[in-house]
């Protein structure tokens, strides 16, 4: 028989080195780990291999049949609208967040309306025990919900509680936490974590079971361990939100069954994560209109429409170097549009400090918010307030131009909704749009903007 072999694994990118390198092509300085896999069969071959079709032979294109299966309600709407309106059966998904972010209460609270409208719901926890789970589930009221709690972090025990419950859900808390018994390395390396993702994968599709890995994350808030991880599930969630405030967030990062970047917003409350029915009105509620230096920005995450506060202020440097700081957007974004605003618009800014800061802890990605951005940017820098009734949106290109961006009617429908009667948009979203009670004003650059605006 074959003697177990070591080899050095990154524990950043998950490349193998039969020794031990002190800098990895990735990058990564003195992140290999010695590895001692057991000469098994691995989960990719043999009698772990998989067929959901139960055919092991290529098929032609025409001859495969595509069976609509039914969409697998959680019991929570803003949970249900991430996932694309619930889990697909045998899918895998993989939610990430930092900790203490809520991660295990939104899970168990889902899992507990799964329970009672689906059928038994095996929980898996590796980082708590049954109590601490049971004294969660008494404050959030889980009741008499066929939940089953197993305290466990060995792979093939969960599966053969798999194998003998036949749940209609899987949560695993966490994926990190588990190990196999094929491999002799720690909990959490890369290949413990690779070796969890294939288990989980293959019971998943073979089973037909919907199943659900918590991750972890690192000091940057991307995902702990290989990338291999991403690729594998159907699903990646992100759990954003400031740890001092109230409100949280579920991201759709990946999702082969919905729409990517789709966005559910949640509160935290006693009794714990109450879903928030109107965004909007969460991050404008404690806006003041009178304030200079202060935008409210339509845009869109995923298939939903929000109003945010876009926040800017500008002071005189005291010292030499001029501080540019962003929260919630993009800071070489932020630098572009000093830029321009300097080159196109006239305004001196380079003696300036200037702090952009997007309220209430949302993080937008999108170039629509540039012009609100811009607007704010002014409105500190003039010491003049932006009228309290008028949203912005379009993106700024280099030349000073406002290009147009998609979903504009969504953007404007949502802003008459709250009560602004006057929307600045690209003057390309302009045409054939109208909306009952709202003004457009469609603008081509940065200086036509700034004079309705501030004109």
């Amino acid at each position: 028989m074959k003697a177990s072999r070591s080899v050095f694994v990154c524990q950043d990118c998950g490349v193998q080195s039969p020794k031990w390198l002190g800098r990895c092509e990735c990058g990564a300085w003195n992140s290999f780990v010695e590895e001692r896999a057991a000469d098994t069969p691995t989960a990719g071959g043999g009698a772990n291999r998989y067929a959901p079709l139960g055919a092991g032979s290529a098929r032609l294109y025409a001859d495969v049949g595509v069976a609509d299966a039914a969409r697998l309600s959680t019991g929570i709407d803003e949970f249900d609208r991430v996932l694309g309106g619930g889990f697909v059966p045998g899918s895998l998904v993989l939610l990430g967040g930092e900790p203490g972010i809520g991660k295990s209460t939104l899970l168990l609270q889902a899992a507990a309306h799964f329970a009672r409208d689906r059928g038994p719901v095996l929980y898996a926890s590796g980082e708590e025990s049954e109590h601490q789970i049971k004294s969660r589930g008494d404050r959030l009221g889980v009741g008499d919900a066929p939940l089953y709690l197993l305290a466990e972090t060995c792979i093939e025990r969960i599966l053969e509680e798999m194998a003998r419950l036949k749940p209609a859900l899987v949560i695993i808390d966490s994926v990190q936490t588990v190990f196999s018994m094929k491999f002799q390395s720690a909990p959490g390396s890369v290949g413990q974590v690779r070796e969890a993702a294939t288990q989980f994968l293959f019971a998943a599709k073979g089973q037909n079971i919907p199943t659900v890995l918590v991750g972890h994350v690192t000091k940057d808030g991307s995902l702990a361990g290989p990338k291999v991880l991403e690729h594998v599930v159907d699903t990646v969630l992100s759990f954003e939100g400031e740890r001092h405030h109230a409100h949280r967030i579920v991201r759709a990062v990946k999702n082969r069954f919905g729409a990517v970047s789709e966005l559910g917003v949640f509160e935290m409350t006693g009794t714990g994560l109450v879903a928030v029915l109107n965004p909007s009105q969460l991050f404008l509620a404690e806006r003041s209109s009178e304030t200079p230096g202060s935008a409210v920005l339509c845009c869109v995450e995923g298939s939903r429409p929000i109003l945010v506060e876009v926040q800017a202020l500008v002071s005189t440097s005291t010292y030499g170097n001029a501080r540019r700081m962003a929260i919630g957007v993009d800071q070489n974004r932020v630098a572009l549009l000093l830029a321009v605003m300097e080159k196109r618009a006239g305004l001196s800014l380079a003696g300036d400090d200037v702090y952009v800061n997007v309220a209430g802890g949302m993080s937008i990605e999108e170039p629509a918010v540039d012009l609100s951005v811009v607007a704010a940017i002014a409105s500190s820098v003039r010491n003049r307030s932006l009228p309290a009734s008028t949203a912005v949106f379009g993106e700024v290109g280099l030349s000073g131009e406002i290009r147009g961006i998609p979903q504009a009617a969504l953007r404007v429908r949502e802003a008459a909704q709250m009560g602004f009667s006057r929307v600045v948009m690209p003057v390309a979203n302009v045409d054939g749009l109208e909306m009952a009670g709202c003004e457009l004003v469609g603008v081509r650059t940065v200086g036509d903007a700034l004079d309705q605006l501030m004109g």
